[in-house]
């Protein structure tokens, strides 16, 4: 069958993997707005509930906004506090070098472009993100977590993105990720094929049988090539 979609996660995929320590980023953000005695207290009350968001995300695969994290700490969020945030975690967002080029080809070959991502961010902060980046006009249709009920690998996440980019048939779409459960195992899941961009931080799962594993993205529009050929 023919390939009408590729669709991609986002952190650890379209960006480079970083490990990242993420109280001392909450600390950051929490030092350049907050009185001094409360520093330590907001830091450890916003990673606990951002432990308790991913455990959600992980274990029964709900969704979650800021609104929740901060709620979840007790924190006001201000936009002052926000604003750091964001800027505190610019520089684990650069999308990777070869990403344009393969959007781009991938999309004047005729196939859409997806993008689905387990997030809490806002879309307005992926797209400020992937416009900074020259790709936001590359991307034919987005899922952010943030913005339904469910995270991968729930079904109805895969077939949110679907809906988005276009694409009715699951086997017409190929889903490029870098986590074996979330993606890989999500995917196939669906009846999406499914490849794998690994990272050595990523915990592996024994169900998940990606139909290709590259090392690099610039090795994903050949696999595609072949595919549409029927190889």
């Amino acid at each position: 069958m023919t390939i009408e979609s590729v669709i991609f996660d986002w952190g650890g995929t379209l960006t480079p993997w970083h490990d990242i320590d993420q109280r001392e980023i909450l600390r950051r953000v929490a030092a350049a707005h907050l009185d001094a005695t409360r520093v330590e207290e907001v830091a450890d009350a916003l990673l606990a509930a951002e432990r308790e968001v991913w455990r959600r995300c992980e274990e029964e695969h709900r969704s979650a906004t800021f609104a929740d994290v901060f709620a979840l700490a007790g924190v006001e969020p201000s936009d002052a506090l926000l604003a750091a945030w964001f800027e505190a975690w610019m520089p684990h967002t650069f999308t990777r070098p070869d990403v344009p080029d393969l959007l781009r080809r991938l999309r004047e070959g005729g196939t859409k472009v997806g993008v689905l991502s387990n997030t809490y961010w806002s879309r307005a902060w992926h797209e400020r993100i992937f416009a900074r980046d020259g790709i936001l006009d590359l991307i034919d249709g987005a899922v952010y977590t943030s913005e339904i009920p469910w995270t991968k690998p729930h079904p109805e996440a895969f077939r949110a993105v679907m809906a988005a980019v276009g694409v009715e048939d699951p086997r017409a779409c190929v889903f490029v990720g870098d986590r074996p459960y979330d993606d890989v195992h999500g995917a196939k899941t669906v009846g999406m094929r499914a490849v794998l961009l690994p990272n050595s931080n990523v915990p592996g799962y024994d169900g998940a049988e990606p139909d290709a594993v590259i090392d690099r993205l610039a090795d994903l529009l050949p696999l595609i090539s072949d595919s549409d050929r029927g190889g």
